[in-house]
């Protein structure tokens, strides 16, 4: 039999859905005169509209239209002033049918209908009608919907529109929208980190804001420029002369300019979550070191004795290192770099951060520890156009290889003691690296397989005799450990975050 049937599907056994018809036969009777009990004024166009059906779709209609709200006596017409006649259209379609159509409609219009999704109570609306603003974010409409998703708390909506910002920055202060901002959207973009546009930009761009909303505090949003980050030409033939900024300002921004690090600096960067930029793709590159091609091409597997792997030669004074150039200054948090492991060394390195191949600054600090293998590395994110890994030592030779470099920003929460990451599951893994360097067993890293249940007394286990050797455990990289599971001679290493 076929389940074609228009009054079918089933949803279970025994089970009707119908509820597609039922919202045909409700839709009829929207904008229809007949049986109607309320108009509502739009922009001068009047919806003839049901007390019954708004009540029972909307708890804002329901206090509006039965409840104790002042509007709620039983005029025949109720005006509204808080949206336009395109937009309340649309809901009122949405409320008799469950049904709106987004892709043919402005979005000035999709804007308005997503304030009055919000204003009246459609949590689901408002998450649907935000995701489609999502995909159809450009130049011409990021700020106004922004604006938009800034005052109505949206969460995803805002976090798009900074990306879509963050990666079209100077566009978007060329912009008209950038103009007709609110003050509280303004400066929750400008003061964000990954704003990255040059500070001459974005202080002109603020001056016109300035000038198109003269009713607005220009100090405060003057406070936003960073001016340390601008240039003495700059700041006296461009700053100075638009009398926006006190000669006292110009002046501490000099001084902070010439008597800071350069790290010490608040720079913006490039901000792309989740995502290596130490690519080709965003114009990275190797500018020291030997062998440069092979640590960026994202090839971790095909390596060995002579080719895959970027080296230095490791020299007592720590002179030599490999260096990588990122495309723009960039805010990382996360690094990962993979050490040449085809056989059992280990090696020891640091890694430093600086804006101008000049002043640097140390983010990660395994220059006492034996390393081996993949290295997660972990520090707070910083802003930095060039890295520089630096081999201090190698147990086998004189030399520093490392295969692959990663960087990038992560979201991951992470736990920092001393430099050194704090993990919250066991890193004592084959998967994390880790190996058994010390101890007896029939199988390589028996000990650290995961397996508790399958050993006897042939195999599935490690050990060594009493009262002379150990067995040993090498971790790739340094953590900062509160305890350790063992489960009779199978052991199984268990790290996790100390209270």
């Amino acid at each position: 039999m076929s389940n074609s049937h228009p009054l079918r599907p089933y949803t279970a056994v025994g089970e009707i859905d119908h509820v597609h018809i039922l919202s045909d036969h409700v839709g009829v009777l929207m904008n229809g005169e007949e049986y109607s009990d309320v108009t509502f004024i739009v922009e001068k166009k009047r919806f003839p509209a049901h007390r019954v059906i708004l009540a029972a779709r909307c708890q804002y209609f329901r206090a509006l239209l039965y409840g104790g709200m002042r509007e709620s006596q039983p005029e025949a017409e109720i005006p509204l002033h808080d949206t336009t006649a395109e937009a309340f259209t649309m809901l009122l379609k949405y409320i008799y049918t469950g049904r709106a159509t987004l892709r043919d409609e402005k979005e000035e219009v999709l804007l308005d209908f997503l304030s009055l999704a919000h204003k009246y109570g459609f949590p689901e609306l408002e998450d649907s009608t935000s995701e489609y603003l999502c995909t159809i974010l450009n130049i011409q409409n990021v700020c106004m919907t922004y604006d938009v998703a800034n005052l109505y708390s949206l969460p995803k909506l805002t976090c798009m529109c900074f990306i879509f910002m963050d990666r079209n920055a100077q566009e978007v202060l060329s912009s008209e929208g950038f103009l007709s901002l609110s003050k509280p959207a303004l400066l929750s973009i400008v003061l964000r980190d990954s704003f990255a546009a040059p500070e001459k930009d974005i202080f002109q761009a603020l001056m016109n804001w300035c000038k198109h909303n003269p009713k607005e505090s220009h100090a405060e949003i003057m406070k936003a420029v960073r001016l340390p980050l601008m240039s003495l030409t700059e700041l006296l033939n461009v700053v100075r002369p638009s009398g926006l900024l006190s000669p006292d300002a110009i002046l501490d921004a000099i001084k902070v300019r010439s008597e800071s690090r350069d790290m010490d600096l608040n720079y913006r960067g490039m901000l792309i979550p989740g995502e290596n930029i130490a690519t080709m793709k965003y114009g990275a590159q190797v500018v020291k070191g030997e062998l440069k091609s092979a640590l960026l091409d994202g090839d971790t597997q095909n390596y060995d004795l002579d080719h895959g792997f970027s080296r230095h030669p490791i020299d007592d004074d720590c002179r030599s290192g490999i260096e990588i150039k990122l495309g723009q200054p960039s805010i990382i948090n996360h690094i990962r770099i993979l050490l040449w492991d085809r056989d059992s060394r280990s090696y020891s390195y640091y890694i430093e951060v600086s804006m101008d191949e000049l002043d640097w600054i140390r983010v990660i600090d395994h220059s006492k520890y034996l390393c081996r293998s993949w290295q997660k590395l972990y520090f707070p994110a910083r802003v930095c156009r060039y890295i520089r890994i630096v081999g201090t030592h190698n147990t086998v030779n004189k030399v520093f290889h490392i295969v692959a470099f990663e960087c990038m920003f992560t979201n991951k929460t992470f736990t920092l003691d001393r430099g050194l990451i704090v993990p919250t599951e066991n890193v004592a893994t084959v998967a994390d690296c880790a190996s058994v360097i010390e101890g007896v067993s029939r199988s390589r890293n028996a000990l650290l397989n995961g397996d508790t249940k399958n050993y006897d007394w042939d195999s599935g286990y490690t050990c060594h005799q009493l009262g002379s050797g150990a067995i040993v455990v090498q971790l790739a990289q340094p953590y900062m450990i509160g305890s350790i599971h063992s489960i009779f001679s199978a052991l199984r290493s268990l790290y996790h975050l100390v209270d």
